[in-house]
């Protein structure tokens, strides 16, 4: 390493790029989508709603926003191969494992040109955001037993999801409590899973390879994994009295309280309120279930707890905090969250991909040598 050299391990606070999608203000605690407020976004703004925003810049009016609808309805169906294919998986299959390869399976149903590249514009950004409910809630049924439900094109995208997986038409609540996540999950600026996408994009990969590059960085405990982390935490605790106890015991394990903290905000992330008003009011909806009372104490002995042992740090709750409660109330299993993720952040992931192509440049950093000096070259008789 030379002398002077600075090393910004996991690039915290370098910029590498620039983006009109969205914008995260660590330090306030707020989050835009091309300048739209969340607070304002995801009480008012349905997912197609968002999702138009970040494809098209604006947000659709009502002719835009039926014609968007319909284009995402009619794209909702897989291929019959990929439907077979997933039958034949073993059932024991880690649900981000099937979605990222029958994702990148994709592009075998789309023609290609004499290079062998994919058309990469709006249409196969709708194409994916569509599909990626279909495949997470059809593997959900197969591993399950179940034959697939085919999409309806009369519901939304939210309603759809949930009606595919149990083949009836969810409640009201139901239903706006996926719609508004995925709004809350639709993008959050370079995160790392949005950054492999534009990486991949920027060697003029197209938009399937580069999908595929994001879903497999997602999968990751410190990213969309952490959700899952959380639901299992909540698991073992078990009743809200004992939060108190786990959170201790976690601690002096040396263990992180998942749900907690996040890179980027220095207060609570502005979309775990919104998280937690649903986890709340499905609780109630679902006869008072469990998840959401262990949640809240959890939070508050978390803060409480890690304020203590690190006044020097600010840890609030994470996104990924209240999404446990609300997935597990809708019948969604732990190890299928970050698929959940996945069909909120397809929407950034498709824009960006097509943002950073629009405008490219390879995308390639420089690292700093830390290893030995050059050396003789050693003929291995002589070796040691």
């Amino acid at each position: 390493m030379s002398t002077g050299t600075v090393v910004d391990r996991g690039l915290e606070g370098v910029v590498v790029g620039s983006t009109v999608l969205s914008n995260v203000e660590g330090q306030v605690g707020r989050l835009t989508y091309r300048g739209y407020d969340i607070d304002d976004l995801a009480p008012n703004a349905t997912f197609e709603e968002v999702a138009h925003l970040l494809l098209y810049g604006h947000l659709p009016n009502a002719t835009e926003l039926k014609a968007f609808k319909a284009e995402l309805a009619a794209r909702r169906s897989l291929p019959a191969p990929l439907i077979t294919a997933m039958q034949a998986v073993p059932k024991t299959a880690w649900p981000m494992d099937v979605i990222r390869t029958v994702t990148s399976g994709l592009a075998l149903f789309v023609p290609v040109n004499s290079h062998g590249e994919h058309v990469s514009d709006v249409h196969s950004a709708i194409e994916l955001i569509a599909k990626m409910t279909t495949i997470l809630a059809s593997w959900d049924r197969i591993r399950r037993g179940l034959e697939p439900i085919e999409p309806r094109t009369d519901l939304s995208h939210a309603a759809n999801f949930l009606y595919m997986r149990t083949g009836k038409v969810p409640s009201e609540i139901e239903e706006d409590a996926i719609d508004t996540y995925l709004v809350l999950l639709a993008d959050h600026s370079y995160n790392a899973s949005t950054f492999s996408a534009r990486v991949t994009a920027s060697t003029r990969a197209d938009i399937y390879a580069s999908v595929t590059s994001a879903l497999a960085t997602l999968t990751g405990d410190l990213h969309g994994g952490a959700a899952s982390a959380t639901y299992t935490n909540l698991v073992a605790i078990g009743s809200p009295d004992k939060a108190e106890k786990f959170v201790h015991d976690e601690i002096a394990k040396g263990n992180r309280i998942m749900g907690m903290g996040h890179r980027e905000y220095r207060v609570r992330d502005p979309r775990a309120k919104h998280l937690e008003a649903i986890a709340q009011a499905l609780s109630k909806h679902m006869g008072n279930s469990k998840w959401y009372p262990i949640a809240r104490e959890l939070e508050n002995h978390s803060q409480r707890i890690l304020a203590a042992e690190h006044p020097d740090r600010k840890i609030y709750a994470n996104v990924d905090f209240y999404t446990a409660p609300v997935l597990a109330d809708l019948g969604i299993p732990g190890d299928e969250f970050t698929g959940v993720f996945a069909c909120g952040r397809i929407a950034g992931w498709t824009a960006h991909i097509l943002e950073q192509l629009a405008d490219n440049r390879l995308i390639r950093p420089q690292a700093s040598y830390s290893g030995p000096p050059p050396g003789p070259f050693v003929p291995i008789g002589s070796r040691k």
